[in-house]
């Protein structure tokens, strides 16, 4: 499905809308593991930012910088009639909840090990690990296939990412490397993200939540949100790492409905 400002999503549910954004180099799929359980509550549209999973690039060019990011999804809120949405979002979709939190384009925000935390050294070491995955992603499927099928060599490629690979599906491991390789606008974000940190006030609830074992935005970095964001609510993810939505769907659910403060009817 395709929304008028050219992004592609999933939509599921019913109730106050929720919006939820991947990281990058992901796409909508990273949510599959929370998804049918978040729309027992919601309006879920889980999105695939611009240049990443289907959505195209935009005519005019992929945004700048993190206010450009932001406006298209206040573009896209519009353009699907959402007003106020809550938000939740992963790595690159954690800053950019937390950016729309500050904005006030939102009802409340969720994120989960969000960028915008790091030393500029930290910053290249995330972007160092994620460039080698992609690099390895443009392997031959069949050899993906056999390297995702085989426990102790799923581990190895993507322990980095997950702090349990051995959770996730063969055939979403496959479709998560499909994505990184042909994230068309991975260069272009880490590239414009290389100086980027959060310094918004947000006035709405907004929850941070770290896995303990994240090994690309590691935990330490909560600290410096718990100093940057004093009146928002900081959890630690125990066990989860960068993408804890396969490490843990129950406690990554019940985080993000906690901060919309919709429940299943």
């Amino acid at each position: 499905m395709s929304a008028p400002v050219e992004v592609v999503f999933e939509r599921r549910g019913a109730g106050p809308p929720l919006v939820l954004l991947h990281g990058i180099g992901h796409h909508w799929g990273a949510w599959v593991p929370v998804l049918d359980r978040l729309a027992e509550a919601h309006d879920v549209i889980a999105v695939d930012l611009p240049g990443f999973g289907r959505s195209p690039v935009p005519t005019a060019g992929l945004p700048a910088d993190m206010p450009g990011l932001v406006a298209g999804m206040v573009e896209l809120f519009a353009a699907l009639g959402l007003e106020r949405p809550h938000v939740a979002g992963n790595s690159l979709g954690g800053a950019i909840a937390l950016e729309l939190a500050a904005t006030g384009a939102v009802s409340s925000a969720t994120a989960l090990s969000p960028a915008g935390f790091c030393t500029p050294r930290e910053l290249r070491w995330a972007l160092t690990v994620l460039t080698l995955h992609r690099n390895a992603a443009r392997l031959p499927e069949p050899v993906l296939r056999h390297l995702f099928a085989a426990p102790a060599l799923r581990a190895l490629a993507m322990g980095m990412i997950l702090a349990r690979p051995d959770r996730m599906a063969l055939d979403a491991a496959l479709a998560d490397a499909r994505a990184l390789r042909q994230a068309r606008a991975f260069r272009a974000v880490a590239r414009a993200g290389r100086g980027y940190a959060f310094a918004g006030a947000p006035t709405v609830p907004v929850t941070v939540a770290w896995g303990t074992r994240d090994r690309i935005l590691p935990y330490r970095q909560a600290a410096l949100a718990r100093t940057r964001l004093p009146a928002a609510r900081h959890l630690d993810l125990p066990g989860c790492g960068h993408v804890p939505m396969h490490d843990d769907p129950d406690l990554v659910t019940s985080v993000i409905l906690d901060t919309t403060g919709v429940r299943p009817v």
